[in-house]
């Protein structure tokens, strides 16, 4: 499914951003975007949000699909 594929690449940005966040203190999303409160880099942010909240829906739907086969 093509919202799922969209939601992991949003998921592993997001925590690739983390991971350099949390090593060095920088936030490729905010340079790039113009700092954390520009209206581009906010946006950015909340779709990893919804991707990462879309995620989670995988975990659960591969042990939902095997129940049923």
């Amino acid at each position: 499914m093509i919202m799922d594929r969209i939601a992991l690449i949003l998921a592993i940005i997001g925590g690739l951003n983390w991971g350099l966040v949390g090593l060095f203190r920088f936030d490729l999303v905010a340079y790039l975007f113009g700092g954390q409160t520009a209206m581009v880099s906010r946006v950015i942010y909340t779709l990893v949000g919804l991707a990462a909240i879309w995620c989670v829906s995988l975990l659960f739907r591969d042990r939902l699909s095997d129940e049923h086969d």
